[in-house]
């Protein structure tokens, strides 16, 4: 199997995590324990993770008890990711999985419903739902099990190809990667951190909706890259964004890790240059949002070439140690998929803008 050595890429962000996180770390790792989140093999290796540090870095600044729900959250996923998807059976058996997941949703949508009452994964759904329901309004609930379901949509989708050992085109597989990287469903938790909640006419503007995409992107552009040496070498089925660019273009995996480090600097440009826009006239709240969305990218960024998950001491990926302050590519023009095409058409003639490589609007000090 081709080795890829991933060079330092493009982050205009401060790094920052919260105080506690070394506490949230062993509150997660508890937190697996009590509810038996997956098998106790699986369970071990998500707790060695340093899940409660990536949540850290998404609410450096946030409050404590939801950076902590936000953990467990991400554990949970995994406990679905790869419990059920990746390496459990019903990862090649869409009907099942789709089947499975929809009475986790119900339990998520109702969890007083008398379903599932003997499964770690609905008891420990039904204590983030508990938690969530305390620290977020009706709204945020509502609009998390939405974003759950959104979630859950791409999985099986994922379930398909996985099943046919197909590999999506770069446009299916992007608008894909939008949802099924679980970034959706972290929303609602960036507005419960910091103690507001968007109105919907900011929330639903197109703008700001094009911009979360954008964090989408960059995040699971990203994942994509640390986690190729992860998954290239299971010797089980897997989908990436290197490997869909090898497919499509008949092209070397560097030359695909090339590509695809261009295509996440052009939307990384485009979102900083969305941002300087939507701050100038924004409430407070919007900016504290698109600061949560920034801090999300880093955040991830950071857990990215630092967890065991990805860098695996075992068998050391060639992760870079360090973030580039300049993009590889800074060109304005659109990306050539039709899926997220769109987004340029929303600052048209801002040549004008400034300089989105400064980052100052976005440190945390």
């Amino acid at each position: 199997m081709h080795a890829l050595t991933v060079p330092e890429i493009f982050s205009p962000f401060a790094p920052a995590i919260h105080p506690r996180h070394e506490a949230l770390d062993r509150q997660t790792a508890a937190w697996a324990h009590t509810f038996g989140i997956g098998s106790a093999e699986l369970r071990g290796q998500l707790v060695a993770h340093s899940i409660g540090s990536f949540a850290a870095r998404v609410l450096p600044d946030g409050r404590e008890e939801v950076v902590g729900i936000l953990a467990d959250f991400v554990l949970w996923l995994f406990g679905v990711d790869d419990g059920h998807c990746e390496e459990g059976e019903l990862g090649e058996q869409p009907g099942r999985l789709t089947a499975t997941l929809n009475r986790l949703l119900r339990v998520a949508q109702n969890p007083e419903v008398p379903m599932l009452q003997d499964d770690a994964l609905a008891l420990g759904l039904r204590d983030l739902r508990r938690r969530i329901s305390e620290h977020g309004t009706p709204g945020q609930v509502a609009r998390w099990v939405d974003s759950l379901r959104e979630y859950f949509f791409t999985v099986v989708w994922e379930a398909y190809h996985r099943t046919d050992g197909t590999v999506p085109d770069l446009n299916d597989y992007t608008l894909m990667r939008l949802y099924d990287g679980a970034t959706s469903v972290v929303l609602p938790l960036l507005e419960m951190g910091h103690g507001y909640e968007l109105q919907p006419h900011e929330r639903d503007d197109a703008r700001v909706r094009a911009a979360a995409e954008m964090a989408f992107f960059i995040i699971t552009w990203d994942n994509d890259l640390f986690s190729y040496h992860k998954e290239s070498r299971t010797g089980r089925y897997y989908l990436n964004v290197i490997r869909v660019l090898e497919h499509e273009l008949a092209c070397t995996p560097d030359e695909a890790m090339a590509i695809a480090i261009s295509q996440r600097d052009r939307v990384m440009n485009l979102f900083l240059r969305l941002c300087v826009d939507l701050r100038a006239h924004g409430t407070p709240q919007l900016r504290q949002y698109l600061d949560s969305l920034a801090s999300f990218i880093r955040g991830a960024q950071d857990w990215g070439i630092s967890s065991i998950r990805y860098t695996l001491p075992d068998d050391p990926a060639g992760l870079p140690a360090a973030f580039r302050a300049t993009p590889t590519d800074d060109s304005a023009e659109p990306l050539d998929i039709a899926a997220v095409s769109w987004w340029w058409n929303l600052l048209p003639g801002r040549s004008e803008t400034p300089s989105p490589h400064a980052g100052t609007e976005y440190s945390h000090g």
